[in-house]
């Protein structure tokens, strides 16, 4: 059968019922599995056999689904966790310890930035953060002999950069090391990395893929493509034996398109128990067999708002990459050619105060932390997600104390509007 459609992979992908079988796919809400022997036990537990035997480390529902993934994205393994914190940290931590280096894009999730400039700097990894738009030079001085990957966001959250990420690639493959994109935002629908070079994906699956603000969840993909045996030294977790798996050595064993993923699931998930439960993976592939037609959706209302927002008086400016002004217009019309995402940053007339006393006003859109949902829903980053960071470091990050993030569902998009009028005129007033 001939490489299926965007669509049909949203729909179908991941699971295929035999004759009688469920045609949904089933929740297998059990911890544990049975065998006939403890030799077939014995065999799951040294990789020697595929299945399952504990739902911490892998279940057949969370299989199906993080299967689907891999097929949107274009990659040879998944894994779904319990958050898109937890898959960031994975992906990272999968392969840099203590005393490693990464290079990240400054443009990134507040939860993220913290994540690792805070918590995975106490566990001895050092992060250089690097403007989305340095020059070759400046992104290329980052590195250090002890680098092991770079990580940026397909389009960041909440400052709407677009990551050039043909560049970024070209950089880390140039020093021996992965491009781990978050294409959260973007979700497949609207861009695969690893077509533009990058190695690894992660994704919140809170987000679009669920988009409906039922479960939280987390992915990691593997494109298969980086070749972790020609930088044997710098990775030697997936290079040489592990001594807690029975002295396996992943490479060896599952190729260059297994090993990450097989090494984060044995590892990690048996370490952190950071899983993601049948009934949340189940809940999100139900959000995945209508992605593709959500996502059109979330892109038309988010460019009928923008176009609206930066006609406003009350408005100082607005971000959105589909706006040909845009600053990422053109990386957007590179990477993203059928839409960014449905979320629109804007600054309101007044700053903090002004921003605060708007979002009071809406009545469509709800404030919440959330974003990237079905429905609306807006918050102001300098004081929610990103309240940790200082003001040099809001700057850095992309994000100004008036930015509201607004985040356009799939509501009529008339509706959307006149309800930001109303708030905007009910401020000035």
């Amino acid at each position: 059968m001939k490489k299926t459609g965007i669509a049909t992979t949203c729909v179908q992908g991941g699971y295929t019922p035999k004759n009688g079988e469920p045609r949904q796919i089933p929740i297998v809400q059990s911890t544990t599995f049975r065998y006939e022997t403890s030799e077939a036990m014995g065999d799951l537990f040294d990789l020697k056999a595929s299945g399952y035997f504990y739902s911490r480390l892998q279940n057949p529902t969370c299989d199906a689904v993080a299967a689907k993934i891999a097929a949107l994205e274009g990659g040879t393994a998944a894994m779904l966790t319990s958050s898109g914190q937890a898959a960031n940290f994975f992906a990272v931590f999968n392969i840099a310890g203590a005393g490693d280096h990464v290079v990240a894009s400054a443009h990134i999730y507040g939860g993220t930035f913290n994540l690792f400039a805070v918590t995975m700097k106490r566990m001895g990894i050092d992060f250089t953060f690097v403007s989305p738009d340095a020059t070759d030079e400046e992104l290329n001085a980052a590195f250090r002999p002890n680098t092991k990957a770079v990580f940026g966001e397909t389009v960041s959250n909440p400052s709407l950069t677009v990551l050039d990420i043909e560049r970024f690639a070209k950089a880390a493959h140039a020093h021996g090391v992965p491009l781990i994109v978050d294409n959260t935002f973007a979700t497949p629908v609207n861009c695969r990395p690893f077509d533009f070079g990058a190695d690894i994906v992660t994704h919140s699956t809170t987000k679009y893929m669920d988009g409906h603000g039922a479960a939280v969840g987390g992915a990691i993909v593997d494109s298969g493509k980086f070749d972790w045996a020609a930088n044997a030294e710098k990775f030697p977790g997936l290079c040489t034996p592990d001594e807690s798996y029975h002295g396996i050595t992943y490479v060896k064993e599952f190729g260059q398109a297994g090993a990450y993923i097989t090494k984060a699931t044995a590892q990690l998930m048996r370490d952190f128990g950071c899983t993601q439960s049948p009934q949340s993976a189940f809940l999100l592939n139900l959000g995945l067999e209508s992605l593709h037609l959500r996502m059109k959706q979330h892109c038309a209302n988010a460019l009928k708002v923008a176009t609206f927002l930066g006609s406003h008086p009350n408005v100082t400016w607005v971000r959105y990459p589909d706006l040909p002004g845009d600053p990422y217009h053109a990386l957007q019309q590179k990477y993203l050619p059928n839409g960014s995402s449905g979320v629109v940053s804007f600054g309101v007339r007044g700053g903090r105060r002004a921003a605060e006393a708007f979002m009071k006003q809406l009545k469509v859109a709800a404030i919440e932390t959330h974003v990237a949902d079905a429905r609306t829903c807006c918050l102001h980053p300098a004081s929610a997600t990103h309240r940790q960071l200082t003001d040099e470091q809001l700057v850095a990050a992309g994000v100004s104390p008036d930015l509201v993030r607004y985040s356009c569902g799939i509501e009529d998009p008339d509706d959307l509007i006149a309800d930001l009028a109303a708030a905007l005129d009910a401020v000035e007033a």
